[in-house]
């Protein structure tokens, strides 16, 4: 007797791999956009927090090195919203004081503390003694150190480009702001740079 079973619903879905895809890939498409569209018309994600400005351009050069040196693989910058994270690093973290960071340093890597609160946690002279050789003040450390910065210098040519390319995405940089850059970091090294930044860090909220 000849097979008259002809499939119907479901059936006709998981035994076609390809029209099963189709319909996975609109599925999560739909969920990706109603998850993801309504931030961006919410204030607390698309507004600076309080006291949030534009990183200084030593302050902007500073984050450049820590994101050329890899710094984000061991450091998250995402203080999350449970007790214990609040009594070790301090206030969670909000999206309105990461709306000039392109790209933000969210994340939860933590073979290193999170560094969204250590913005004048520690003196500079600290900083500079940590980066040059970790193990001078936390003898267990595994990180690595980073003398060379003392030696390498911030590029002034280099910061007007910089800052105009973050004006595009929305960080309020004047003109004025933008031609007196190169003279902000004249003479400056990437070790000062860093240690700028890490002093910034979480200091708004502060």
């Amino acid at each position: 007797m000849a097979n008259t079973h002809v499939p119907r619903g479901h059936e006709k879905i998981e035994t076609n791999n390809f029209l099963m895809i189709v319909l996975i890939l609109v599925a999560v498409a739909i969920g990706g956009i109603v998850e993801i569209v309504p931030l961006f018309f919410q204030r607390s994600t698309t507004q600076p927090a309080e006291g949030v400005k534009p990183y200084t351009p030593l302050q902007l050069a500073g984050r450049d090195v820590y994101i050329r040196e890899g710094c984000y693989n061991c450091h998250s910058q995402m203080v999350r919203p449970f007790r214990a994270e609040a009594l070790r690093y301090g206030a969670l973290s909000t999206a309105g004081e990461f709306v000039y960071d392109h790209p933000f340093q969210w994340g939860s890597k933590r073979t290193g503390p999170d560094l969204h609160r250590v913005g004048g946690k520690y003196s500079d002279e600290w900083h500079l003694v940590h980066l040059i050789n970790p193990r001078d003040l936390v003898p267990e450390s595994n990180m690595p150190a980073y003398p060379w910065l003392l030696g390498a210098a911030v590029k002034p040519e280099s910061m007007a480009p910089r800052m105009k390319a973050l004006r595009v995405v929305g960080v309020p940089y004047t003109d004025e702001d933008i031609a007196k850059a190169g003279d902000e970091v004249k003479g400056r090294t990437e070790m000062d740079a860093l240690i700028a930044y890490l002093q910034v860090l979480g200091t708004a909220r502060k």
